[in-house]
């Protein structure tokens, strides 16, 4: 019986692919196999050696502490992509909404009540204040072409803007999914100096940090409109409300509100609605138990932010997981184990990804405690387990 823990409301469809006769979950639980979690807070939290998986509805981990989590080898799951037509919409709504003084205008209105006879002629007469541009035909510069940028650009260009995407590290999977009417960038000091709209779409790092701050926006033309459905602290907050107060920002239409920015012109603070859809909810709630079901019953990864993905098909008696410290001779010291505990291995990978490798190793034969001990006992080991056919 595994025992997951939710941290915050898990959609019921996701939590329904965890059978009940092998998965107790609860919000309230000791010594969990596992956790799912959206946006609660995790930094703080001491985890136990038990601990196998952290699995994040959601594609954003900075409220997960990933590198401890590996240096105890936690797998961290998340879902990149199940909420990205959730974003896309909020995106494209905010490219309309940043451009025709749309909301500016709705709260005019509202001030009329009661106006009587007067109202049709004040509406007419106030109207020209809330004029805004079409973006039809104008150039928006996509920043990050993952899952999200690259449906964002698609609609774009179906919208009629000409469209640059800006992205080193795109891949194959995206790139076969994006328009060919998408133009790439030739530089991503082109591309911020030439677009009428920026929208960003890569993740918060300790190199895209701040990305966005006065140097930059120095560089943008007078008037560009930034879009940011990412995160808050990729832009240099001061900056932003600076080049906003002198207008060399139009318009900031973010998804990552702050006390600062309510009051900066020509500002759309939303409530971070991003995945706030019924649909994204349920999406990420089916691919992240889906994700954490399969390597607690098969040991297998995919969509980990701190282990490389590896999986095979079952086979053998039993199938033995190996967390281990990136370092040379590793995979010699487990088979001499085996082979000394006259285990026939049927099938073995190894996988690392930075400082960390994982290896799935299916054998024939009882894994004895003993043999498990013997494997632990291996200078750089982290974690082992044994998944019984």
């Amino acid at each position: 019986m595994f025992k997951i823990q939710t941290l915050n409301k898990i959609a019921a469809i996701g939590l329904d692919r965890l059978p009940r006769d092998n998965y107790e979950t609860a919000s309230e639980l000791s010594s969990p196999d596992a956790i799912l979690v959206r946006s609660a807070d995790m930094l703080q939290m001491a985890f136990q050696d038990n601990l196998l998986a952290i699995g994040r509805a959601g594609a954003g981990v900075n409220n997960i502490p990933v590198d401890k989590c590996t240096s105890q080898g936690i797998v961290v799951f998340n879902t990149p992509g199940a909420n990205a037509n959730a974003v896309k919409e909020l995106a494209i709504l905010s490219l309309l909404i940043g451009s025709r003084r749309v909301i500016p205008g709705i709260e005019f209105v509202k001030t009329l009540k009661g106006k009587g006879a007067e109202f049709t002629n004040l509406v007419e007469k106030n109207k020209g204040q809330f004029t805004g541009p079409e973006i039809m035909g104008k150039k928006l510069g996509v920043m990050g072409l993952g899952a999200i940028g690259v449906m964002v650009a698609n609609s774009a260009v179906a919208l009629g803007m000409e469209v640059e995407g800006h992205d080193p590290f795109i891949s194959v999977e995206h790139a076969w999914n994006l328009s060919h009417e998408v133009k790439k960038a030739k530089g991503l000091d082109r591309l911020i100096a030439t677009s009428d709209y920026i929208t960003l779409h890569v993740p918060q790092t300790e190199q895209t940090k701040g990305f966005i701050n006065a140097e930059k926006i120095a560089r943008m033309k007078k008037g560009v409109r930034i879009i940011n459905m990412s995160r808050g602290g990729l832009i240099v907050e001061k900056d932003v409300i600076e080049a906003l107060k002198n207008g060399q920002i139009g318009a900031y239409i973010t998804d990552f509100a702050s006390d600062a920015l309510l009051d900066a012109p020509n500002t759309i603070c939303l409530p971070h609605l991003g995945a706030s859809t019924p649909e994204a909810e349920d999406n990420c709630a089916v691919m992240v138990a889906d994700q954490v079901k399969d390597f607690m019953e098969n040991g297998n990864i995919l969509n980990s932010v701190n282990f490389p993905n590896t999986s095979i098909e079952r086979q053998g008696d039993a199938r033995i997981t190996i967390v281990n410290r990136n370092v040379p001779n590793m995979v010699g010291q487990f088979s001499t184990v085996l082979a000394d505990a006259k285990l026939n291995i049927l099938e073995m990978i190894n996988k690392s990804r930075g400082e960390v490798a994982y290896n799935l190793v299916d054998v024939t034969g009882t894994v004895t405690p003993e043999i498990v001990a013997k494997l632990k006992k291996i200078d750089g080991v982290i974690k082992v387990r044994v998944l019984e056919k």
